[in-house]
């Protein structure tokens, strides 16, 4: 579905000037796991050397003097996911406002799902990270997870062409757009639940962090929320806010079905 693109791609460099034209050939051990990336994702590139930008994080750059990074794939590769989710939405969607299909858009291409995506490729495993970034759990990070995908959608685009890119934005965030339209999830679960907290009962929700377990890197928080005098949960996630966005969907079910924790 969706527009056709510019016919065929273009070169690193060409016409827009996508970035350094000198990118280093990966060595043939990097190679093998490039190909296997892409056999595993069903993408095809062109460039080797382009693929592997996507997956470079800045602190390699920060910590050598190889200067080029997937920042640049980044920023391009934003541009072309939004584009490309509003074009679906739009088409898709001929009955919704304006507003309503801003706010699917902005869950849809949120850190959470797009990390979330990006771990469902195995970019993690992809990555090329400086030895800092690399000792500090970089690789299960949302935001460089999230980044990746932006900049491999750049990549992809710059390599293949739009219609390649579209399509396979479209292939990743169609079944996520499902999702948010089938469950209302119009916003993230702690604005519905604040919405309906403040509807039914004239409060806010509180959360409380009960406890946290595991290093660093692989950290698990649980907390609580409570609506009124009954207490939800406990949400349980990697960071703080998705712990806290897992309490609020355990909440709303609950409410829905009048169940919950007298305090």
């Amino acid at each position: 579905m969706g527009p056709s693109g510019p016919p065929g791609g273009f070169s690193v460099g060409k016409r827009i000037g996508a970035g350094p034209p000198d990118l280093p050939l990966p060595e043939p051990g990097r190679k093998k796991e490039l190909s296997a990336f892409l056999k595993s994702s069903g993408l095809r590139f062109r460039s080797l050397e382009l693929l592997n930008l996507s997956f470079t994080h800045r602190s390699v750059s920060n910590e050598s003097s190889h200067r080029s990074n997937n920042e640049r794939l980044e920023f391009l590769g934003d541009a072309i996911l939004g584009a490309v989710c509003a074009t679906v939405l739009y088409e898709r969607f001929r009955e919704k406002s304006e507003g309503e299909l801003a706010k699917i858009k902005s869950v849809v291409v949120s850190e959470d799902i797009l990390s979330s995506i990006a771990r469902e490729l195995q970019i993690d495993n992809f990555l090329v990270l400086g030895r800092g970034e690399e000792l500090s759990g970089g690789r299960k990070k949302n935001a460089i997870l999230a980044d990746a995908l932006e900049a491999l959608i750049g990549a992809l685009y710059l390599d293949s062409g739009f219609a390649a890119a579209f399509s396979f934005v479209d292939r990743c965030l169609g079944p996520e757009i499902d999702r948010v339209v089938e469950e209302n999830y119009h916003g993230d679960y702690k604005s519905l639940l604040q919405e309906l907290s403040q509807r039914q009962f004239r409060v806010y929700p509180q959360y409380r962090l009960l406890t946290w377990s595991g290093p660093e890197h692989e950290r698990l928080f649980r907390i609580e929320v409570q609506v009124k005098d009954r207490v939800y949960g406990p949400g349980i996630g990697r960071s703080k806010k998705l712990a806290e966005q897992e309490a609020a969907r355990m909440a709303l079910e609950q409410l829905r079905e009048g169940s919950g924790t007298s305090r």
